[in-house]
């Protein structure tokens, strides 16, 4: 899904860190060996359509490398 963040994201939670993520391998090969953190927010969001919708995002996030691979979970309205 296509969108673009408008502002910032809120709400910042860890939901996992290291060995407890299941995608830990193919991060360290595409992006570099670090402490990987799976992470979850709310954040302002536009879609594709053009609508701006608050969402739940979940992204992986390492020192040094930052944040990668944003995920859409839930639109909240």
């Amino acid at each position: 899904m296509f969108f673009e963040i408008l502002g910032e994201i809120t709400d910042v939670e860890g939901i996992a860190v290291g060995g407890s993520i299941r995608e830990l391998n193919r991060l360290q090969k595409l992006h570099g060996k670090a402490r990987w953190r799976k992470m979850k927010g709310i954040a302002e969001i536009r879609l594709r359509s053009g609508h701006v919708v608050h969402a739940e995002l979940h992204w992986y996030e390492a020192h040094g490398i930052g944040r990668k691979e944003f995920k859409v979970k839930r639109l909240l309205g």
